[in-house]
């Protein structure tokens, strides 16, 4: 990343960054509260994990978006990407604002499919874009599980 543009990389990086903020005005109250009263399966995740993964996760998609910005035909894969964002941006307020375990899982199993949709399309303009994007993809697989456990117990 040679010539990096540091605006547009701390930009891009903040733009995912805010899809984590927007999540944390729906979960702060409800993880002591209404999360914690639900019954969750054994491979829950402790609490503490959840916020260093995602401040990690939404840099690695920054860099991965900063990567393929300038790149031609970039059209379809940033559109993938904001679509992906957007959805990741709903699923929070949906679980933990509207309590909507059903419409969670629903919203989640899109989100997955147009991460996967959206690595596709950014590997094919720069490899390591779509690395970037696998440990989002893994986290998200869990946290697809770990929405569809719940929603059955509960």
């Amino acid at each position: 990343m040679s010539n990096v543009d540091w605006k547009l990389l701390i930009g891009l990086i903040l733009l995912c960054q805010g899809a984590g903020v927007l999540g944390a005005f729906f979960t702060s109250s409800e993880i002591p509260a209404w999360y914690a009263s639900l019954n969750k399966p054994g491979i829950t995740p402790p609490n503490w994990l959840f916020m260093p993964m995602w401040l990690s996760l939404y840099t690695l998609m920054g860099v991965s978006l900063y990567i393929v910005w300038n790149k031609k035909k970039n059209c379809l894969a940033r559109t993938l990407f904001f679509i992906q964002l957007g959805l990741n941006a709903v699923w929070t307020p949906l679980f933990f604002g509207l309590h909507e375990l059903v419409l969670g899982l629903v919203t989640i199993i899109f989100l997955d499919y147009f991460v996967i949709a959206t690595i596709i399309e950014f590997k094919a303009l720069d490899k390591r874009a779509g690395y970037l994007l696998i440990p989002y993809i893994a986290w998200l697989t869990a946290a697809t599980i770990l929405n569809l456990s719940i929603a059955w117990l509960n």
